[in-house]
């Protein structure tokens, strides 16, 4: 199994990963697939920051408007595709390159979630089963379940580990063998470099602001409203920032300026998440170019050693 070269380019909202992915893309013949888990929506361009088509340089972008409002898009999913892509993108001679904040998917694909011999056939919805309850009851007691049918492997695999408890627990369901009775299959066939793109807090919260501001005078209530009408909260698309705080608004029940209000908040306090996301949970390069734009060179340099 060969090793597959990816460059994940990933930090909080407003801190330039789509301008340094296009550039990165360009100089390096690569395609971008999308990390995020809003930008799959249909007419949902806005609120999610999408690069749309005529800003993308003519560089291929994959994992965008694939999915209607009502669809559900999971991180079962995402990994299923991304891998797909990133095996496309490799057989054509270029660099698959996934930018993006949603943290959890990057997590998940770099921890070899759709790389082993029972993969050809992957069981998305016992997959996110164990995702769900997670969620709702914690990891601590799906890493209870993998110790109660392979203690071996859950002697391995820390319950913070979730991908892999999950994964582990899959294997067993899938091929009817223990985990931890396989040959240690390649599960890192993807040899990844991750870019996180970071600032001082204050001006990545003053930039988030800002760009709440001039996705308003883009046209973002309208786009909002127009979620609404299709059903709100009750679709999975309905649940995210810059949507669902305008829906108490269409009901007479918040002011726009509150709504807006919110929308920012929400947005900085998911920015505080991720970089606390990539901080502990996954292994990145961190780059602040905003403050630091000489610090490109060193990217560039960075780049070029992991890719030879």
């Amino acid at each position: 199994m060969h090793t597959k070269k990816v460059l994940l380019i990933a930090g909080p909202t407003a801190v330039g990963k789509t301008a340094l992915s296009l550039a990165l893309a360009k100089q390096l013949n690569g395609e971008i697939i999308s990390g995020d888990s809003m930008q799959v929506y249909r007419h949902l361009d806005i609120g999610t920051a999408k690069v749309l088509p005529a800003e993308r340089a003519g560089i291929p972008h994959h994992l965008i408007d694939i999915k209607d409002v009502d669809q559900r898009f999971t991180v079962a999913e995402f990994v299923t595709r991304a891998t797909a892509l990133i095996n496309a993108i490799t057989a054509k001679g270029k660099l698959p390159m996934i930018v993006g904040g949603t943290g959890f998917y990057l997590q998940s694909l770099l921890a070899g979630f759709q790389f082993g011999p029972t993969d050809a056939n992957p069981d998305l919805a016992y997959r996110q089963q164990w995702f769900d309850r997670a969620a709702e009851e914690g990891n601590q007691v799906v890493w209870e379940a993998l110790q109660a049918r392979d203690p071996a492997a859950a002697a391995h695999i820390a319950p913070a580990n979730l991908v892999r408890v999950v994964r582990a627990l899959e294997y067993q369901h899938t091929s009817g063998q223990l985990f931890s009775a396989q040959s240690d299959h390649a599960t890192n066939v993807l040899d990844a470099y991750t870019l996180c793109l970071t600032a001082d807090r204050a001006l990545v919260y003053e930039r988030i602001n800002r760009r709440v501001d001039l996705m308003m005078q883009a046209g973002l209530e309208a786009e909002a409203r127009w979620l609404y009408a299709q059903g709100g909260s009750d679709l999975p698309a309905g649940k995210g920032i810059g949507y669902h705080e305008f829906f108490p608004y269409f009901e007479g029940q918040r002011s726009l300026a509150a709504a807006v209000d919110l929308v920012k908040r929400d947005s900085r306090h998911y920015a505080k998440r991720q970089l606390t996301w990539f901080r502990n949970k996954m292994d990145v390069d961190w780059v602040n170019l905003l403050e630091h734009p000489e610090q490109r060179r060193v990217i560039d340099q960075r780049i070029a050693s992991w890719l030879n």
